[in-house]
């Protein structure tokens, strides 16, 4: 079998803040960079560890968007770099104050692009990595062993049931 094109993915992003002009700023500037959000959602208490509250401050919030664009899943590295730099323009006196999670869903699993080595995870390029974060299988969302604890909690569930059905709609229409 000769080797194809990837079908195009949903780009995701979770975003952690606990300033919401930063909030706001961080949005737009992944707008600019990745074209419209067709999905915000609500935010969320982000309590499940205290490892960003000295370098963000608090009360930290998380929430999720997503973009109308589809993407190639091949970009996922050059996109983790992007998202790496709006985090250090919003940074404060060298301190991150936004983090941004990006990724991507296909038709079955969330894909989240990483820096941080692990064993399950695979090296894309360019420092980074991706890491299958839930998998889609008979109408749920499942996280795997090495999920992170609020991924593993099921709380996203709706979420990414959501932006699921917008990227159907999105694939319909071709991209």
């Amino acid at each position: 079998m000769r080797p194809s094109e990837p079908d195009p993915v949903k780009l995701i992003a979770g975003v952690l803040y606990s300033d919401h002009s930063l909030l706001e700023r961080a949005t737009k500037l992944l707008s600019d960079q990745f074209g419209p959000v067709d999905y915000r959602s609500e935010p969320m208490p982000f309590e499940v560890t205290d490892y960003y509250r000295d370098e963000m401050g608090g009360p930290i919030q998380r929430l999720f968007l997503s973009f109308k664009e589809l993407i190639d899943p091949g970009r996922l590295a050059q996109i983790k770099i992007k998202t790496n730099e709006i985090e250090d323009a919003l940074a404060v006196d060298g301190l991150r104050k936004v983090n941004l999670d990006c990724g991507y869903m296909d038709v079955c699993k969330v894909v989240l692009a990483s820096a941080k080595y692990n064993g399950q995870k695979i090296y894309l390029g360019q420092g980074i990595y991706a890491d299958p974060t839930l998998h889609y299988e008979k109408g749920h969302f499942t996280s795997y062993p090495w999920s992170f604890p609020d991924f593993k909690s099921g709380q996203y569930e709706r979420i990414f049931l959501r932006i699921r059905e917008l990227f159907k709609v999105g694939r319909k229409r071709g991209g």
